[in-house]
């Protein structure tokens, strides 16, 4: 069972920092791409930053230069380093990957059950 857990949620002041991990686990031979999504209050679904498996980094518009993303393949894991945080970063944060289980022989896409980020003061 394929599983894609996050962490590091959490409310921060304008201005903060916050660093997300999504580990993923279970019988994994391969991860492609590993990405981060989230959902604004108004429940709209948008791209954060995308570690596609050849090294390709994307990042939605409102973030870039603020925002990072990593990977530690080693550890199955994704990472969203979060810098000079704005209330409109608010949102529920999901990691996304293509994995293929051990049992497979294709990706299949999956999702973490999210982790909620509030930037206030």
């Amino acid at each position: 069972q394929v599983q894609l857990a996050e962490s590091g949620g959490g409310l921060v002041q304008p201005g903060g920092s916050l660093r997300l991990s999504c580990a993923a686990s279970g019988n994994i031979a391969g991860i492609n791409n590993m990405a981060w999504y989230r959902q604004t209050p108004e429940k709209r679904r948008e791209l954060v930053a995308r570690f596609s498996g050849s090294g390709l980094l994307t990042y939605g518009d409102s973030v870039k230069g603020r925002f990072t993303i990593s990977r530690d393949n080693a550890k199955n894991t994704v990472f969203l380093q979060m810098n000079n945080l704005k209330p409109e970063d608010t949102g529920v944060y999901y990691c996304n990957a293509d994995i293929r289980a051990m049992t497979q022989n294709f990706f299949q896409n999956y999702w973490g059950q999210g982790t909620q980020v509030t930037v206030s003061s």
